[in-house]
């Protein structure tokens, strides 16, 4: 039976009352098809494929009553759109984008929004209207949207008054890029204003008949010798691979509602907040959230229905750090992490505080979810979980041989003969690179580890000099290429340093220009880390600086960031995170 029938039939059960044995048996069933390319349907769209669907299920009373979309913030203001509306003003947002802005199917389309209720509005009309969207985080700065902008030919970007003015600063240098379009409720010279334009829409647009190999989305990915890799996503390997997951590692419900905190420039945001729980039928919560406050996610836990919570480790680790026994969760009944590695201390607090377990998820950008730890499973502190069940994941040495339990080697994907639903189109423009990460038939994400008998992966540190800070991905490129900016520094290296709440945090070896060896090297720290903020995102810059008279180097000249790298962990009793 044809892939997108075998959908289609599980939709029809999902609207139903059904144990969750009989739906795992059922997902079973769809993963058993033979996965790979050649068994994709020639046509996928999430908007009309899932969306619409739900959108019926709900207008025929088969699906529990309730939000799809559920939005507050601190005032207490909140935004509730069940199915049928999400559908109708989703169809409005694809209306302004390829109506009133003009945008061609395939054109490229910057998205730069904190936690509102538009930023899933506007993705769900790309998917309508075959745009191609870009997700990014509201910390960059100038330099980054530049570069972004230009690299990528956007056509258009949509963006909120946090970002406005760095876009206007470097727009005039954006030949490709004809619209701006403002999420606010004030105007600005030289912008459309979204919000207006929604209002004025039809109801009335047919969805692009998308091809499942047609390019959906493009995620910036940080590298660590150069700038951000556009990791390309088809409607596939993002809705598609979806809903092949749906219900194998999340178990959610249509009557679910989950709360994912996470930057809407993360795919992560965009799995467990979109993709994951709309698949299912169920509600996505969002909180605007505008900055981390623990006592502020306690509240939202303890204030309203959410069954399901998704972040990374840091969130956790925030949270058992406060008075937990003041705080009841009557509804929390699943938690999820991934993005870093999960401390087994931070697991086992979490776990005697509240009684609830933390699953761990595992993968990268490019691949989606990878591993993850079900409902069915047990829970193992410091192992990632099993593979989800259509990607055959391994553990492989240096000519790409499969090892056997309990061995330590690169965790990779196979990808050959047949490549699996849900692996990236691959990197824009940059075929060289993404050969660069296939060794024999395997796809590897850049981490080691092992696996165990029982299939559970352990992750064992990262191959390359990526930090992985609170689940922010930094390439030491990108931070070096900043302090270098400043008159002070003659050279630099910036690699992970440990750090108890955060994983790993960047650390910048720095050599000073001989003038300001005599400066006060504390305020110097603190220029230095201000200069970084300043040029790039925040997020990006040294919690750690050391100066040094020189930097160790290979008889070519090149930093060796390894030597650094291990003496800074050396006897640090951590594992270095992903």
């Amino acid at each position: 039976m044809h892939c997108l029938q075998r959908l289609q039939g599980l939709y029809a059960l999902w609207g139903t009352e059904m144990s969750s044995r009989t739906l795992h048996i059922h997902i079973r069933q769809l993963t058993s098809i033979q996965w790979g390319y050649q068994d994709v349907p020639a046509k996928f769209n999430f908007a009309s494929n899932v969306m619409d669907h739900w959108a019926s299920m709900e207008k025929a009373g088969r699906r529990p009553p309730g939000p799809a979309l559920w939005w507050v913030n601190d005032s207490g203001h909140e935004v509730k759109w069940n199915f049928r509306e999400l559908s109708d003003i989703s169809r409005q947002a694809a209306n302004v984008l390829s109506g009133a802005c003009g945008l061609q199917r395939g054109d490229r389309i910057a998205v730069m929004l904190p936690r509102v209720p538009e930023w899933w509005l506007v993705t769900l009309g790309c998917f309508r209207a075959g745009l191609v969207f870009m997700p990014g985080t509201i910390q960059l700065k100038s330099k980054d949207i530049l570069y972004r902008l230009q690299v990528s030919k956007a056509r258009a970007i949509v963006a909120g008054e946090e970002v406005a003015q760095e876009v206007d600063t470097v727009a005039p240098d954006c030949p490709s890029l004809r619209i701006k379009l403002l999420v606010s409720e004030k105007n600005r010279d030289g912008w459309l204003n979204f919000k207006t334009l929604l209002k004025e829409a039809p109801t009335t647009h047919q969805c692009v008949d998308t091809g499942s190999q047609e390019a959906a989305a493009i995620y910036f990915t940080s590298g660590t010798s150069g700038p951000p890799k556009m990791a390309e996503h088809s409607h596939a390997s993002l809705g598609l691979k979806a809903t092949m997951d749906a219900s194998t590692w999340t178990g959610m419900k249509a009557s679910d509602i989950i709360w994912t905190i996470s930057d809407t420039g993360w795919i992560l945001n965009m799995l467990t907040s979109f993709l994951e729980p709309w698949t299912l039928g169920a509600c996505t919560f969002i909180h605007l959230l505008p900055k981390f406050d623990p006592q502020v996610i306690l509240k939202v836990l303890s204030s309203y229905p959410i069954s399901n919570l998704a972040g990374a480790p840091i969130i956790y680790r925030m949270l058992v750090q406060q008075d937990l026994s003041s705080f009841k969760f009557p509804h929390l009944k699943n938690c999820f992490t991934g993005g870093e590695s999960l401390l087994p201390d931070t697991l086992e607090n979490w776990r005697a505080q509240t009684g609830l377990d933390i699953r761990e998820f595992y993968g990268q950008t490019e691949t989606g979810v990878t591993c993850r730890v079900s409902k069915t499973m047990k829970t193992k502190p410091g192992y990632l979980g099993t593979a989800i069940p259509h990607y055959d994941v391994q553990v492989i040495d240096d000519e790409g041989n499969v090892l056997s339990p309990g061995r330590e080697g690169d965790i990779a994907i196979r990808v050959k003969p047949v490549r699996p639903i849900g692996i990236f189109s691959g990197y824009v423009d940059n075929p060289q690179k993404t050969a660069a990460n296939i060794r024999g038939d395997f796809w590897l994400l850049g981490d080691r580890g092992t696996k165990d008998e029982d299939g559970y992966f352990q992750f064992m540190g990262r191959t390359d000099d990526i930090i992985n800070s609170s689940g922010y991905r930094i390439g030491p490129s990108e931070v070096e290429n900043a302090l270098m900016e400043h008159p002070a520094v003659v050279e630099t290296a910036v690699i992970s340093s440990p750090d108890p709440a955060r994983g790993e945090v960047v650390k910048a070896f720095v050599v000073l220009a001989p003038q300001f060896r005599s400066h006060d090297q504390d305020q110097l720290t603190k220029e230095l880390q201000e200069h970084v903020k300043s040029v790039t995102a925040p997020y990006k810059y040294p919690r750690k600086l050391e100066f040094v008279l020189d930097l160790p180097k290979t008889v070519t000249g090149k930093v060796e960031r390894a030597k650094l790298r291990a003496k800074e962990w050396k006897g640090s009793g951590q594992a270095r995170a992903q």
